[in-house]
């Protein structure tokens, strides 16, 4: 035995001295080649073209609320937005209709299709918010409204058979429109701010912004973010929720410049040096909507439609309606009314 572990260890070492002279300078990776990447390549970058697929099939469902009194054009900067017309206006409402005495709620929903994909976008409109001389609670409506969403979420979420996809018709986001004054917020401007920042993501908006010169513009945002400050109203994108470094920078810079949006809607085009453009005629020309010169729209619809649409719906899911379920399950002993009922027969029926 002593002979044969001698041999084994001449061997060992015999095998350790063997491949030295085969060995090779050390020489940077080659760019991918067939042998590279049978051995290397593992097909992780292709899950986002999977979820790609995937969410085209399903499509997508955006939910956007626009508060506000009427003639601060509403109905208009909606169907700017989103280019077509989507408004409840141009859904056959009569310009003749009085305006409710009460908020009314009317949810609009259509299916807007570009470059393969489907958004299944609703407006909800709220006519007679802010119209009436007592405009006292008058966002009741609008936050039971809200919370009438989150419930139905819920009640969907906690059945025993529930579907694959619930069908989302939770409010993602609040346009609110403020009055081009140049003074200061109303105090209903803030109640229903104060209120309502805490269950849906409110954007603000300064409506007409064209009635305003450009330094009066400037001026009446600057107060606007002060008074909302003071206030402690806050708005979307909320501070709390910034995930990392260049989120922070990129909300800080539409928290501090951009907010709130000044902006002009317009579903008219005109001819401006041979294009055509949206935009509002008077008398000493024509204010080009998606000029950024003239109107902070571009801005607004980059913001939420093309920055921030998947996180304006993620922030509703995992933080507004998260905290509605939360108080809701709490108040229930952990448990939606209806689960209970439905426990209670059972124990009945045995």
């Amino acid at each position: 035995p002593h002979a044969g572990s001698v041999e084994s260890k001449n061997e060992a070492a015999m095998s350790e001295l063997v491949p030295e002279p085969r060995q090779k300078p050390v020489v940077p990776m080659k760019p991918m080649g067939i042998n590279a990447s049978l051995l290397g390549y593992i097909g992780i970058d292709t899950i986002i073209e999977q979820m790609r697929k995937k969410t085209m099939k399903t499509g997508f469902d955006f939910n956007i609320m626009v508060v506000g009194q009427s003639g601060l054009g509403k109905s208009t900067l909606v169907n700017t937005l989103f280019k077509s017309q989507v408004s409840r206006k141009s859904s056959g409402w009569n310009r003749e209709e009085k305006i409710p005495k009460t908020v009314e709620i009317k949810a609009i929903g259509h299916v807007i299709e570009e470059g393969g994909v489907k958004m299944k976008l609703t407006v909800i409109d709220t006519p007679g918010f802010g119209d009436q001389i007592n405009n006292e609670n008058c966002w009741e409506p609008i936050e039971k409204y809200i919370n009438e969403q989150y419930e139905k979420f819920l009640k969907e979420e906690v059945n025993i058979a529930r579907k694959k996809r619930i069908p989302d018709t939770r409010v993602h986001c609040c346009l609110y429109f403020i009055s081009p004054t140049g003074h200061s917020l109303r105090p209903l401007d803030l109640e229903f701010m104060k209120h309502l920042s805490k269950v849906v993501n409110i954007i603000p908006v300064i409506a007409k912004a064209d009635t305003m010169t450009l330094e009066e513009k400037t001026e009446f945002k600057q107060r606007v973010r002060k008074e909302l400050e003071v206030n402690g109203i806050e708005f979307y994108p909320q501070k709390e929720f910034d995930e990392d470094l260049e989120d922070k920078t990129e909300n800080d810079k539409i928290r501090q410049e951009s907010m709130p949006f000044a902006v002009v809607g317009s579903d008219k085009e005109y001819q401006v040096n041979g294009k055509r453009v949206l935009g509002r005629k008077t008398p000493w020309g024509i204010i080009e909507v998606e000029n950024l010169t003239h109107c902070e729209f571009a801005l607004l619809r980059d913001f939420v439609i093309r920055t921030h649409l998947q996180d304006l719906k993620e922030v509703t899911h995992n933080i507004h309606y998260e905290t509605y379920r939360a108080k809701r399950l709490n108040d229930n002993g952990g448990l939606p009314p209806m689960t209970v009922e439905t426990e209670e027969n059972h124990e009945s029926n045995l």
